[in-house]
């Protein structure tokens, strides 16, 4: 399936999941995290819009100076359409940005399907953060997770459910024999 595909697949999961719990107490933290839900949800917009925004400013050394973020006064539900608008910024952005481009990040100089990865495992981690904190059980799609694995996390554990393995690589989960990560990073250079 196309980065782009993925991506948008993410989104819709992601925010599927996050509207079911639009009514819940966002001020309350997220799970694991020192941020609420709100937060981390505004966190998960200024990132996709901050890769959206490498792709295009291209820089090879620092990250760009726009950010973007959701209105704090906003009611949850508008904030979430602030969130696809987000992401569909960057599927836009990653369909148009030529293969040999590559943009700068401090875990890997990357090319637009290392950033629609990226864009894919925060969706994926902070929806399971929030969603998790919220009271519902929702974890990533196999299927995303299973992208994401092979792009940013070479060196994943084999043997596991893609999304455990996801969970695991971002420091959300253990998986059997090993402990949950205090520290990690993806790897987003391009192989």
């Amino acid at each position: 399936m196309p980065w782009t595909d993925l991506l948008a697949a993410a989104t819709d999961d992601c925010l599927a999941a996050l509207l079911q719990q639009a009514d819940q107490d966002w001020s309350r933290p997220a799970h694991a995290l020192d941020w609420t839900c709100r937060q981390t949800l505004d966190h998960l917009a200024l990132g996709l819009m901050g890769y959206t925004g490498l792709l295009i400013a291209r820089p090879d050394d620092r990250y760009i100076t726009l950010f973007a973020s959701l209105d704090p006064q906003a009611p949850v539900p508008a904030c979430l359409d602030g969130l696809r608008i987000a992401a569909t910024l960057l599927t836009s952005t990653v369909r148009d940005t030529p293969a040999e481009v590559r943009a700068w990040h401090p875990w890997g100089h990357s090319d637009a399907t290392g950033f629609a990865a990226m864009g894919i495992t925060e969706l994926a981690v902070h929806t399971y953060d929030i969603t998790r904190a919220l009271g519902l059980p929702w974890t990533p799609p196999d299927s995303l997770s299973t992208a994401a694995l092979a792009r940013l996390f070479p060196d994943a554990p084999s043997g596991h459910a893609p999304s455990d393995t996801l969970l695991w690589c971002t420091g959300r989960i253990p998986l059997p024999g090993l402990p949950r990560r205090a520290d990690w990073q993806w790897n987003g250079t391009v192989r």
